[in-house]
């Protein structure tokens, strides 16, 4: 179910938000038990994950664009790889963990303003996928989309082909947690992280970019960290 608020959708965070959040931290230790309900009231309207700064948190926070996401396992998740490809194919979590996995560590940019430095990602290259499948000629873009039946994404095709850019299945070294996009996320190490879509359930291959769903809301389609959105933080990757 998506909501049906502009700004519970996902339009880019405002001031004040920006300034709520910053002030409860500013005075969330002191405050206690009271701030943490204010907080988490907060939070469920923030798009910006800027809340996962505040104390308690470890620099990311749980955020999802419809009101409730269901959980996949070992069991039931599975990861579709189609569109302009010479072979469709269905892998479930057993495959992309038996296929070859790189590690990334690089720093997470939101494009917000906040950064989670120094953070391990480890996955599949999402180029091995694409060449297992056989991409066809006329392949211009690759779009995502997700078992929350809202979130999607995409990148040209020369992007997808990145040696940073991972079908994640680790996150800090641990299995990816469902609040954290798992079991399975996109990670776009050099992109600002609204480019790494959570809860990834399908891979199309395409003949033209196809706008995802932060684009909607007003983030740029190239989302270069420092290079894009008007911002100039320093480069992930």
């Amino acid at each position: 179910m998506d909501r049906t608020d502009e700004e519970d959708r996902g339009t880019p965070v405002g001031r004040r938000v920006v300034l709520g959040l910053l002030g409860l931290g500013a005075v969330g230790v002191a405050a206690g038990p009271f701030l943490q309900r204010a907080e988490s009231a907060l939070a469920q309207r923030d798009p910006s994950g800027l809340s996962g700064l505040l104390p308690g948190n470890n620099g990311f926070r749980y955020y999802s664009v419809v009101t409730s996401v269901p959980e996949r396992d070992a069991a039931s998740y599975t990861l579709t790889v189609d569109g302009l490809v010479e072979r469709p194919a269905t892998h479930r979590l057993a495959d992309l963990q038996a296929m070859p996995q790189r590690r990334l560590v690089k720093d997470v940019q939101c494009v917000t303003g906040w950064r989670v430095p120094d953070t391990p990602f480890e996955g599949v290259p999402l180029s091995h996928l694409l060449d297992a499948a056989g991409v066809r000629p006329g392949a211009k873009a690759v779009r995502f989309s997700c078992f929350d039946g809202a979130y999607t994404e995409s990148l040209t095709l020369e992007q997808a082909r990145r040696d940073d850019v991972l079908v994640a299945l680790r996150l800090q070294d641990k299995p990816i947690t469902h609040d954290h996009g798992g079991p399975v996320r996109l990670y776009v190490a050099p992109m600002y992280f609204y480019k790494s879509a959570k809860w990834l359930s399908g891979i199309t291959v395409t003949d033209a970019v196809e706008p995802g769903y932060w684009e909607g809301n007003g983030y740029d389609v190239d989302a270069w960290v420092g290079r894009s959105n008007g911002r100039d933080d320093a480069p992930t990757s």
